[in-house]
């Protein structure tokens, strides 16, 4: 019996993922916008450092979102609540990471030549997401303390293809076994060029150095 060639059939997919990449990316180019990949486990806390995000900067930097999420839009629903731009959802039906094709049909509704920044807030996975870009300027991964300081061990691809980190949940630290020098030492060895970032979404810690960062990132307003 003939073995099946799935290792083919995935290549072609990720190839066409990526040229449809490249569309997405070149639009963005065009317009001016800034495109970031949030990526992390489910629970991690992007949506949360979302909201924090869009509550500081939102009188700022014009900012949209793209949420995409298995089964529901409740994220997307949490952060149209923080700014009055239109915030596109898009639910996989059980596929476990957002695809080019998906943000390109997304960026139809959104007007490029109004924003500066787009977030695009991917299904909550550490393996696939890693794999497909969106089109993105940079992956920025976001990792919980209580996740444990293992994950660069676990999952190195995803901190490879990542420009940023960022360490969040730090006021659980008294609680949890977790060492965040740990985590980085093992992140750098995988890529030195990462920018990390260590924040409280629930204090507040750290939140100024993420967001001047993030406001660092962005062309003048249009």
């Amino acid at each position: 019996m003939m073995a099946v060639r799935t290792i083919e059939v995935r290549e072609r997919v990720l190839a066409k993922n990526e040229e449809l990449a490249q569309d997405v990316r070149q639009r963005l180019r065009d317009a001016g916008v800034r495109a970031f990949n949030l990526v992390s486990s489910p629970g991690s806390g992007k949506t949360t450092l979302l909201e924090r995000t869009l509550a500081t900067l939102g009188d700022e930097i014009d900012i949209a979102v793209v949420t995409g999420d298995v089964q529901t839009q409740n994220d997307a629903d949490r952060l149209a609540r923080h700014t009055d731009r239109l915030v596109q959802a898009v639910i996989t039906n059980g596929a476990c990471h957002l695809d080019a094709r998906q943000v390109a049909t997304a960026l139809e509704a959104i007007d490029l030549s109004a924003i500066q920044l787009l977030f695009i807030e991917n299904v909550g996975n550490l393996v696939c997401p890693a794999e497909f870009s969106l089109g993105e300027d940079f992956k920025a991964m976001i990792l919980s303390v209580a996740e444990g300081d293992d994950k660069p061990l676990k999952y190195p691809l995803m901190f490879h293809e990542s420009r940023v980190l960022v360490i969040n949940k730090i006021d659980l630290l008294p609680f949890c076994e977790c060492n965040p020098d740990l985590i980085e030492e093992r992140a750098r060895k995988i890529n030195p060029n990462l920018t990390i970032f260590r924040v409280s979404c629930r204090t507040g810690e750290g939140l100024d150095r993420w967001t001047g960062w993030l406001k660092r990132q962005v062309k003048p307003e249009k």
